[in-house]
C-alpha cells in the first residue's frame, strides 16, 4: 500500500493464503497481517505445520494473544490496542482429496460462522510446484505423475476457491477477491517447462472464466516475476532445456531476480487502487 495505508487496509477481512510457509506466500502473509483491520481472520495454508506456526507466532510478536489447537490446525488471536486479528493455521497438501477436505472444512466454519461477517475476502492462490523441468515434452509419459501435478496446481484451486466463495456468499455491503498467482508462462511456452506452462495458462483462462460468470467477485492474474525463490534455484539447476537454464543463471548472476517482498508489495498496491478489470493478467513490470 502507498503512503498512508496503516492497519485497517483490509477492514474486517476473511483472506486466505496458500503456500504460506515460504517464497512469495510467505511473505505476501507477512506484508498482509499488519494491513488487516479488526475483527479479520487470516488464512495460511501450506504443508508444514511447524512453519506456519512460526510465522503466526511472528505476527504477535511482542503482542497480546493466544494460541490454540484445533482440528484444522492452530488457531492464534490477538489483541493489541485498538485492533484484533485471528490467525487460523490449515497444516494440508490441498494436492491431496483429504488435504483438500480438511482446508475446505476450515473455511466453510469460519466463514459461515464468523460474528461479525467479514467485509471482504480476498483469496490468495499461489503456484505449488514447478513438476519436473528436467523432461523435454517426449519424456512426460507417466500419467500418474502428470495427473498429480494438474491436480496440485490446478484441480485444488478450483476447488479451494469454489469452496471459499459459496462458504462467503454474496452479501449485501461486502466483497469478494480473487487473486490468481500467474507467470509470464501463462502466455509464453517455455522449452521443457511442459506441466508448468500448460498449468499457469490454466490457471489464468480458469479464472477469466470465474471473473466472466461472476462479475460481483473482483479476479485478478498477477504474474509476480521473476522471483529469487528456492524455485528460481531449481530452474537454475534442473531446467531441462540449456539455453533456458543459462537464461535463469544470468538473470541471477546480474541481479535481475526480483525479492519477493517488493513484488508483494505491488500486488497489495493493485488490490488498494482496485483500479483492474476483472479476470485482467496483470505482470509485475506492468505496473
Amino acid at each position: 500500500p502507498g503512503p498512508g495505508a496503516g492497519p485497517g487496509f483490509f477492514s474486517a477481512t476473511a483472506c486466505v493464503v496458500t503456500g504460506a510457509s515460504r517464497g512469495f506466500g510467505f511473505f505476501l502473509a507477512r506484508l498482509l497481517a499488519p494491513q488487516l483491520g479488526p475483527g479479520s481472520v487470516l488464512f495460511l495454508l501450506a504443508r508444514s505445520a511447524d512453519a506456519l506456526a512460526e510465522l503466526a507466532t511472528e505476527f504477535f510478536s511482542g503482542a497480546t494473544g493466544s494460541a490454540t489447537g484445533s482440528a484444522t490446525g492452530c488457531d492464534f488471536f490477538s489483541s493489541t490496542g485498538s485492533s484484533e486479528l485471528r490467525v487460523q493455521c490449515v497444516p494440508v497438501f490441498l494436492g491431496s482429496e483429504q488435504g483438500l477436505r480438511r482446508a475446505g472444512a476450515a473455511l466453510r466454519f469460519f466463514l459461515r460462522d464468523a460474528s461479525p461477517p467479514p467485509q471482504t475476502i480476498p483469496l490468495l492462490l499461489f503456484p505449488g510446484s514447478l513438476g519436473d523441468i528436467s523432461k523435454s515434452f517426449l519424456d512426460l509419459t507417466d500419467l500418474e505423475e502428470i495427473d498429480a501435478y494438474f491436480s496440485f496446481n490446478i484441480s485444488s484451486a478450483l476447488c479451494l476457491t469454489s469452496t471459499a466463495l459459496r462458504a462467503f456468499g454474496a452479501r449485501p455491503g461486502c466483497s469478494r477477491t480473487v487473486v490468481n498467482i500467474s507467470s509470464l508462462c501463462a502466455l509464453e511456452p517455455f522449452p521443457s517447462w511442459a506441466l508448468y506452462c500448460s498449468g499457469k495458462a490454466a490457471r489464468d483462462m480458469m479464472f477469466r472464466v470465474l471473473a466472466l460468470e461472476e462479475p460481483g467477485v473482483r479476479v485478478l492474474n498477477y504474474a509476480p516475476g521473476p522471483l529469487d525463490t528456492d524455485m528460481q534455484l531449481l530452474a537454475r539447476s534442473r531446467t531441462g532445456d540449456p539455453g533456458l537454464r543459462q537464461h535463469f543463471q544470468r538473470l541471477q548472476e546480474q541481479g535481475q531476480l526480483i525479492q519477493s517482498s517488493v513484488s508483494a508489495q505491488k500486488l497489495l498496491q493493485l488490490l488498494q487502487e482496485d483500479s483492474f478489470p476483472s479476470g485482467a493478467h496483470v505482470d509485475f513490470f506492468d505496473i
